[in-house]
C-alpha cells in the first residue's frame, strides 16, 4: 500500500492578522511564503508560514478569524502542533520567546526529544521539538532569526479522541502510518523516513471539542499528484469517511475528510507549490489570488486589513 508521505501542512486559527504575522515571522522567524485568502472564505486572509522555499512539510497556515470565540478543548480535535528546531537549540528559544513576552516552562523529554512547549499570542498550543538535521528545508535569509536555528518545518501534531482505537486504526490501515512508540498514555504514528507524527491519546473523560482562535482546523497530509491522491482518496471512501471530490486550490490539489475520531484531514498534492504565480525571492510579499478570484480583486482587497511585515523589529 502506498500511503500518505507524511505532513504536508497544518493551518490553525487566527485572532488579528497582524498579530499572527508579527508572531510568527517576526518572533518564530518563519517566511511567509503566501499571503492570500481563504479560499472560501475570500473576506478572510490565508497566510502560509514556511522555509525559505515552502517546501510541503515546512508549512504552518492561518486564517485569521479574529471574530470567532476561543476553542472548546477536547476529543476530535488537533490539541497541539509541533514544529522541528535544531539539536541544543531549545535554550535559544526559550530566551528569544520570554524577550518578546512569550510564557515558557521547562524544557520536557517526550519519545526521547528535548521540547518546549508554550502558547501562541491567540492561544495555540506550540511545542518546538529538537530533531537532527537531515529533512529537506532551505534556511531563510531575511529571518531575524540566524539561519542554525531556524524552525526547519512541521514535526507533528498531538490528538484527543474519544475512542483511539478506531483512529489509529484507519490511520494504520487507510493512510499507511507506523506505530512509532507508547509513552505516558501517547501513541505515536508517524512515517520511518519522512516527517510528520500524530501522538494519539484516549480522552474519553473529555467533552467533544470545537473550533475557535487558537485551535488547529486541520491536518494535510502530503501525496505525490493527482495519481496518488486518488489511490488514497479511494481507501478513505471505501473506509466510510466520506471523503470531497478533488478542489483546486492552485498551488496543490485538495481532498478534505474527518478521521474517526473527528479530526479533519486532508489529502493534498506536493505540486505545482508556491513558487508558480510569484518569483520565488518574493514570496509572500503581496496578496496573492487564485484565478478564479482575480475579478474580485478590489472588493476582496477592501475587506481586508492592511500588513505590514515588522522582522527587522525582532533582533537577532
Amino acid at each position: 500500500m502506498h500511503g500518505v508521505n507524511g505532513l504536508h501542512h497544518i493551518t490553525a486559527i487566527a485572532g488579528p492578522a497582524q498579530e499572527n504575522l508579527d508572531f510568527y515571522a517576526g518572533v518564530l522567524g518563519m517566511r511567509l511564503v503566501k499571503r492570500s485568502v481563504n479560499q472560501d472564505d475570500p473576506g478572510t486572509y490565508h497566510l502560509f508560514y514556511a522555509d525559505a522555499e515552502g517546501h510541503p512539510g515546512s508549512d504552518l497556515t492561518f486564517f485569521p478569524w479574529a471574530e470567532m470565540a476561543p476553542p472548546r478543548p477536547g476529543y476530535g480535535l488537533a490539541m497541539e502542533v509541533d514544529l522541528e528546531v535544531p539539536e541544543d537549540s531549545l535554550g535559544f528559544w526559550a530566551e528569544r520567546l520570554r524577550k518578546y513576552g512569550t510564557t515558557v516552562g521547562a524544557p520536557e523529554t517526550r519519545f526521547g526529544r528535548r521540547v518546549l512547549a508554550f502558547s501562541d499570542p491567540h492561544g495555540l498550543n506550540v511545542a518546538l521539538v529538537e530533531a537532527a538535521a537531515g529533512r529537506p528545508f532551505a534556511p531563510w535569509s531575511g529571518s531575524p532569526v540566524a539561519e542554525p536555528r531556524q524552525i526547519r518545518g512541521l514535526f507533528g501534531a498531538q490528538l484527543w479522541e474519544r475512542s483511539a482505537a478506531t483512529t489509529t486504526q484507519f490511520l494504520t490501515a487507510v493512510l499507511g502510518f507506523e506505530r512509532l512508540a507508547s509513552e505516558s498514555g501517547w501513541t505515536r504514528y508517524g512515517f520511518a523516513n519522512r516527517p510528520g507524527v500524530v501522538d494519539v491519546r484516549d480522552a474519553p473523560e473529555a467533552r467533544r471539542g470545537a473550533w475557535g482562535v487558537g485551535c488547529v482546523h486541520h491536518l494535510a497530509w502530503r501525496v505525490d499528484d493527482d495519481a496518488h491522491q486518488q489511490a488514497v482518496r479511494g481507501r478513505v471512501d471505501a473506509a466510510g469517511a466520506q471523503p470531497t471530490e478533488v478542489i483546486d486550490r492552485f498551488w496543490f490539489k485538495s481532498v478534505y475528510f474527518r478521521e474517526p475520531g473527528g479530526v479533519l484531514f486532508e489529502l493534498a498534492t506536493d505540486g505545482p507549490g508556491f513558487a508558480v504565480d510569484e518569483d520565488a525571492a518574493h514570496l509572500g510579499e503581496t496578496l496573492v489570488l487564485p484565478p478564479w478570484l482575480e475579478a474580485h480583486r478590489p472588493a476582496i482587497e477592501a475587506a481586508l486589513p492592511p500588513l505590514t511585515f515588522a522582522g527587522a523589529a525582532h533582533a537577532r
